[in-house]
């Protein structure tokens, strides 16, 4: 079997569990809009998508640039003081990977739909920065498309100085896994954070990094 040459993993609901906290937090930020969305529209609408996207969606266009910001740092603030409150730590297994890879060599980044806003705050308060650089991670700086669009992967790759056949991608979302395809992933890791139903996609899941094949990339 081909080994993977590089790793992107996605961040939110991969290396950090907390689906369920921004579902909160949109609740809570949607409710004070009069707006309602169940946790399958967030699933299908919302997971895997930037800020501005999804803002644009649920208001049909009608905010303007000022607004959008306003009301992400608003959701945003409500997820962040959640976070700190149930002390919510990177995914199993993950810490050792990273210090692995670094070991043998394999270079590895994040796509994220996050913004620079979130990133920052996981780089403090997550250490990130013992294994990713700020500057080198690929995340929603207003000119990234959401996924499925397959830019983000691409960009990844391009970090990595790898072609998209040569990567392995970690994703949770299922605009995330078609956004992998859409890219050429030659290899995609489902990771599922929230058991959700993947039947209809043919990749590997683990609920665990610790359980994680390193075969696929080392060796």
């Amino acid at each position: 079997m081909k080994k993977s040459k590089g790793l992107i993993f996605d961040f939110n609901g991969t290396l950090l569990w907390d689906t369920a906290l921004h579902n909160r937090a949109w609740d809570l930020f949607l409710e004070k809009e009069g707006l309602t969305l169940s946790n399958e529209e967030k699933n299908r609408s919302l997971h895997g998508k930037n800020n501005a996207d999804i803002l644009r969606m649920l208001f049909k266009g009608t905010l303007s640039p000022k607004e959008e910001a306003s009301f992400s740092k608003a959701k945003e603030d409500i997820y962040q003081a959640m976070l700190v409150e149930e002390d919510l730590q990177l995914a199993a297994g993950c810490i050792d990977l990273f210090e692995d890879l670094q070991k043998e060599q394999i270079p590895f980044t994040i796509a994220t739909a996050s913004d620079l806003y979130n990133m920052s705050f996981y780089f403090k308060r997550f250490g990130l920065d013992r294994w990713f650089d700020l500057d080198q991670i690929v995340y929603s700086d207003g000119s990234i498309k959401s996924k499925p669009d397959p830019q983000i992967f691409l960009m990844a790759c391009e970090r990595l100085q790898q072609l998209p056949k040569d990567v392995l991608v970690f994703e949770d979302s299922y605009s995330g896994i078609k956004a992998a395809e859409a890219a050429g992933a030659g290899r995609i890791v489902i990771v599922n954070s929230n058991n959700n139903d993947y039947s209809a996609y043919p990749y590997r899941q683990i609920r665990s990094f610790g359980a994680l094949d390193h075969s696929l990339f080392s060796g």
